[in-house]
């Protein structure tokens, strides 16, 4: 039946090209980071699949969301792929030859034992520091815009640290492909650009769109309040004029007082075992300044 399920199929061509001109297992931990660190391809292909697999009700954003989670997938594969080419020979002559030369020694010092140990001369599901991959680092709140917007932040954190690993390498095998993974990013933060626009005009620019504004304290929500030393933020788009989502006007609040009491809690009971209070102590605590008699 159309739509009961979803199965992958794999193709035994690659994307696009993976291969380096030569080994180098110090950037292959280098690498590990756009693979499996917090804005790596793991966390977005997982990111988007999930947020396509809990989708409501919207077939159009369901099936994009499956598209581009799909794609990253791939991109995990060409990573991976990468990584186990820049560690051929990394154990045997290449530390053979460290052996005999202090500074080539040093050089192998830099990469990750565990692509040895661990792995067998290949990737992982962890960072540059070796830390493994963690589904926390993935968003699917079920409201689209929120996890639009998401989306766009992992696309331009990602495609900053791709950019930087490029500019740290000269292998011009290793720059080809991050040159397509670059290039995907642009048009991956073009897309959600988009989507978040889609979204935006169908309704409010603030996220839940569906919370009712009397339930809210209107009086501080087009306020932007100082409380750092200067005032320079206050000529910013944020501080004065028709607020974003059409329904307020910004408003600089240049020396926001506090709107709350003084907190007084009551001593825990001698079960909890806290901090003893002498009698004294207690007394003055209990007739402080802002005191009430709820304890809060």
């Amino acid at each position: 039946m159309k739509g009961a399920f979803i199965i992958f199929y794999h193709k035994k061509e690659l994307q696009y090209h993976a291969k380096p001109d030569k080994p180098d297992p110090v950037y292959a931990k280098k690498l590990q980071e756009v693979l499996g660190g917090q804005f790596g391809e793991i966390t977005v292909a997982m990111q988007y699949l999930f947020q396509g697999w809990n989708c409501r009700g919207n077939e159009k954003y369901r099936d994009m969301l499956l598209d581009i989670g799909t794609e990253e997938m791939a991109h995990v594969e060409m990573l991976t792929t990468m990584i186990a080419q820049l560690l051929d020979s990394a154990p045997v002559e290449t530390q053979e030859t460290a052996a005999e030369d202090p500074v080539l020694k040093a050089v192998m010092g830099g990469m990750n034992p565990q692509h040895i140990i661990v792995s067998g001369l290949g990737a992982q599901p962890a960072d540059s520091a070796g830390y493994p991959w963690n589904s926390k680092y993935t968003i699917a709140s079920g409201n689209l815009l929120a996890d639009f917007r998401a989306n766009l932040n992992a696309e331009s954190q990602g495609r900053l640290q791709v950019v930087r690993l490029y500019e740290s390498t000269t292998d011009q095998g290793v720059r080809d492909m991050l040159s397509f993974l670059i290039a995907r990013d642009t048009m991956h933060q073009n897309q959600w650009m988009a989507a978040i626009e889609d979204l935006e005009q169908q309704q409010s620019v603030v996220v839940p769109s569906t919370f009712p504004k009397e339930k809210e304290k209107q009086e501080v929500a087009y306020s932007f309040m100082n409380f750092s030393e200067g005032t320079e933020s206050q000529t910013g788009r944020w501080a004065g004029g028709t607020s974003m989502d059409q329904q307020g006007t910004f408003e600089y609040d240049g020396n926001p007082q506090p709107m709350g009491q003084v907190p007084f809690l009551h001593p825990a009971p001698p079960y909890i075992h806290d901090t003893p209070l002498s009698t004294d102590q207690h007394v003055n605590e209990k007739n402080s300044p802002g005191e009430n008699n709820t304890g809060l």
